[in-house]
């Protein structure tokens, strides 16, 4: 199908069927400029908190999906490809996080929002990349911690809080591949450019970078700073909104160590596609399902991560 007329269909059935079309960052552009919102795990899971839409489409990730429906067990959710897993929440199995868990009794439970809905199930509070400093500060300093899947992002909340949080080992397959040399090449190259990084990336990355944050935090500083430049290390979906916000400035990809590759993608997310998208609409599948056990446990985490973040004014 023409993509024009891609389009048009799209928004047709949008309206027809009383859809949301909620995108993440990392999705392609095409995807972006349709979605009703667009935003990070913290906003995607704020505006599916209080949409009114008999049917909300999240273009992004499985465990993106799984969130919405937690949130909103009377709506239809659907994802474009069923298959857009991630490789993060992969890496932190629910059967072996309950053990975990289990193993240390007298520990809060914080888990990263890149988790399925069984992870969370056991977890006491959710956090994203934007809140989890905030919300990890929120409890007493001499309280003992999980935190997990990410240790990378683990690490990061420790060095700049003083805590000394019991990690578990899981990584993102896309932030854990950049190239520490090649982002020194890029300086080299770009020797004004700042360096902006997503807390998921390495801390030899992190050392590198001039700003740590969230997709949301980067987007927000690349359009405050003063600076013309900007190297990103995070999945380059997150260049079409920055180019929007800063058509006058430059945004460089940093690359990942595979030398064959000019940008870090997510190929879970890059499996929505337009037509996909279009697909979805029309025949009201994949739907996203949640065992309503999993999902009464697991909206509690999820409600108190919202609540936290109100509080705070995030």
């Amino acid at each position: 199908m023409v993509m024009d007329n891609l389009v048009d269909k799209i928004k047709q059935l949008r309206e027809e069927k009383n859809a949301v079309i909620m995108a993440h960052y990392y999705q392609t552009s095409d995807i972006q400029d349709i979605a009703d919102y667009v935003g990070d795990s913290l906003a995607l899971a704020q505006q599916a908190a209080k949409t009114n839409a008999d049917i909300i489409v999240l273009c992004g990730v499985h465990f993106m999906g799984e969130t919405a429906k937690i949130l909103c067990p009377d709506k239809k959710v659907l994802i474009p490809d069923i298959n857009a897993g991630c490789s993060l929440a992969d890496s932190c199995p629910a059967d072996e996080f309950a053990k975990f868990v289990e193993a240390h009794p007298d520990h809060t439970v914080i888990s990263y929002v890149n988790t399925s809905a069984a992870v969370k199930a056991y977890t006491d509070v959710v956090v994203t990349s934007s809140n989890a400093k905030q919300i990890v500060e929120s409890f007493p300093p001499e309280e003992k911690i999980i935190f997990g899947p990410d240790h990378n992002l683990g690490n990061y909340i420790n060095s700049i809080t003083g805590r000394n949080m019991l990690l578990w080992d899981g990584a993102c397959h896309v932030h854990a591949k950049f190239s520490v040399e090649k982002i020194l090449e890029l300086k080299k190259i770009y020797p004004q450019a700042k360096i902006l990084a997503h807390p998921e990336c390495k801390g030899a990355v992190l050392k590198l970078a001039d700003f740590v944050g969230s997709t949301a935090a980067i987007l927000k500083y690349a359009r405050n700073n003063e600076s013309k430049e900007f190297i990103i290390a995070t999945e380059s979906g997150i260049l079409h909104k920055m180019q929007q916000a800063c058509p006058q400035k430059v945004f460089i990809p940093a690359p990942p160590e595979d030398s064959t590759c000019a940008c870090n993608e997510c190929n879970f997310m890059r499996l929505n596609t337009m037509e996909k998208l279009y697909q979805c609409l029309l025949n009201e599948t994949p739907e996203i399902h949640v065992d309503k056990k999993i999902a009464e446990k697991a909206i509690k985490p999820i409600q108190r991560m919202l609540e936290i973040s109100a509080k705070l004014g995030l």
